[in-house]
């Protein structure tokens, strides 16, 4: 095999990335992994996942000087000193808020793989046939049959722990056993299912971490610290499970520091010759050469890669064909919902920092059901816990007595926050700015994206029913809460290069294609046709996993 020259390119290293890797080399295909930032190796460079609050000098909190370099990251959680190296240097990768847009990016080996929520649940039918039922956009080009085994697969591998519940908008999978409710949410649940007669389920939440070991890797040891990189390998990341299997093959080759250009398309063959990078450290231009591409680059930047390629023969990029390319951008809505008091439980507390907690699925605008003055619905993730030391207590301020209060747990609270659907609005988009450039030279997104009416009248359902169901439950002093909610925050931006059963409406087909140049695959969030209300991710891995066996098969018949 010539030099730079490979059977597969994959463009990222983030959850889809990594799994598009792992399924290419192992059915043995020379692969080269292309990933715009720095290396991390797992363990070794996750250097502040043993360190206690008190080991860095602001606590863990966040600076003045911190507030200044990250503007946008400052916005909400993210910003601290604990983790501050897996976020993206906002100075080198600016982009344009046309209309505000909070883009929370990783940029390093893993991708944002090492900070995700890993909250993993599967799309139903009822989501796939969604905009076909309303009249929404267009319809996806397959259902939810189509990607039942597909969940399967990528469930066994990734470890998923969950309890099978027998829903129909929330499918169930291959499980770990759950991460278990603790008291207070135990009886809420209970208090929930009666009250609604079993139409709505409070459910222990779904996340990829591993309550048994799984796969060479060691079970959760409830640290509450998966954001900083787990050197137990608890959760799935693709240090943690999708790197090594494609590194056990000897057909990966990864490099780091490669900030894709754009795809070199050939318009004899209309197809992909290969890619080509700027190298972030040198800044040099490489050329690198394959069969097939998986563009994995996460939402915004895959499909920066296809507006910055083959600008020659479509001016606003490869895969504009339709019109489509960089329109239908979404995220969930989110930061509504209530909290209240629970009383009783004062001589019971729980073992450990969970990274999951329970999970309320959809019951809004279901077949049968009531109908809003919205379409579509939204999930609750939450729980309940013991305020700690750190809570306020009005009587006190100062003393002994002041002390020893803080040193004893304090009341248990619940809280329910909503997670909602945002509709695949063809006006919310990006485009290129030509006129403002990144470190390297390159032109930046501007991003235009707002919530529309359908959203915000749903905001008031995510407050009210976590309020009634919380006093159903017989929580007191029961308060709802709109912290507001700007596209981008959810951390789920979706869509720009949706999937579609004809070229003329859509960017890719349904074996996440790109129909101007068959040889390229899109399997991260760009693909998406609708939001639903549940974490995307789970569905981007068995995408990928679809895909790449496709490819492969295709590769196989000499269709690519």
């Amino acid at each position: 095999m010539a030099i730079n020259t490979y059977d597969a390119i994959v463009v990222g290293s983030g959850i889809s990335g990594g799994w598009a890797a792992k399924e290419l080399t192992e059915k043995g295909l020379k692969v080269l992994m292309l990933e715009r930032g720095r290396n991390v190796e797992h363990v070794k460079d996750y250097v502040n996942a043993t360190k206690g609050p008190w080991e860095f000098p602001h606590r863990g909190l966040r600076t003045s000087q911190m507030n200044r370099e990250y503007p946008v990251l400052k916005r909400d959680y993210p910003l601290n000193e604990i983790n501050l190296n897996y976020w993206a240097n906002e100075k080198d990768a600016p982009y344009v808020e046309e209309k505000r847009f909070d883009w929370f990016r990783g940029y390093q080996v893993g991708g944002r793989s090492l900070m995700w929520g890993r909250q993993s649940y599967r799309f139903s039918d009822l989501d796939y046939e969604a905009n076909a039922k309303d009249g929404i956009a267009i319809d996806w080009p397959i259902r939810y049959k189509d990607m039942a085994p597909w969940y399967d697969y990528v469930e066994r591998f990734a470890g998923i722990s969950g309890s099978k519940e027998g829903l129909p908008q929330l499918p169930d999978g291959q499980y770990l056993p759950p991460i278990e409710m603790n008291c207070v949410e135990k009886d809420v649940a209970a208090r929930i299912k009666q009250h609604y007669k079993g139409q709505r389920s409070m459910i222990a939440a779904r996340v990829a971490n591993l309550t048994a070991p799984h796969e060479g890797r060691t079970n959760c040891q409830f640290r509450n610290k998966c954001w900083l990189g787990c050197p137990f390998g608890a959760y799935f990341s693709t240090q943690s499970a999708t790197l090594p299997a494609a590194m056990k093959t000897g057909n990966l080759t990864l490099r780091p520091f490669s900030i894709v250009k754009e795809l070199i398309y050939d318009k004899d063959t209309k197809k992909a010759k290969g890619v080509r990078i700027i190298d972030a450290q040198d800044n040099k231009t490489y050329d690198y050469f394959s069969k097939i591409v998986f563009l994995n680059a996460s939402t915004l930047n895959s499909t920066w890669i296809l507006m910055n390629s083959a600008t020659d023969i479509w001016p606003d990029g490869l895969g504009s064909s339709s019109g489509e390319l960089g329109h239908n951008l979404m995220d969930h809505h989110f930061r509504a919902g209530a909290n209240g008091n629970a009383e009783g439980y004062d001589d019971k507390y729980y073992f450990g920092r969970r990274p999951g907690a329970i999970y309320i699925p959809r019951f809004r605008n279901l077949p049968g059901g009531e109908k809003r003055d919205y379409i579509r619905g939204f999930g609750y993730q939450g729980a309940a816990s013991r305020q700690g030391y750190d809570r306020e207590i009005a009587e006190m301020s100062i003393g002994a007595d002041f002390k020893d209060a803080l040193s004893e747990p304090g009341p248990w609270v619940m809280g329910l926050t909503g997670f909602g659907e945002t509709l695949p609005y063809h006006e919310n988009h990006i485009r290129l700015d030509k006129d403002k450039k990144d470190k390297w030279g390159l032109p930046v997104l501007a991003i235009n994206c707002e919530f529309k009416d359908n959203e915000n009248k749903m905001r008031h359902d995510m407050m009210e029913d976590a309020r009634e169901m919380l006093e159903a439950a017989g929580l007191k002093n029961v308060e709802t809460y709109d912290r507001g909610s700007y596209p981008g925050m959810g951390i789920h931006e979706m869509g720009t290069a949706r999937m579609g059963k004809d070229p003329k409406t859509s960017v890719l087909n349904e074996h996440n294609q790109v129909w101007d140049a068959k040889n390229v695959f899109v399997t991260d969030g760009a693909c998406m046709v609708s939001a639903a209300c549940v974490n995307p991710s789970l569905s981007y891995m068995a995408f990928t996993a679809r895909a790449a066996d496709f490819a492969v098969n295709e590769l196989k018949k000499q269709n690519l």
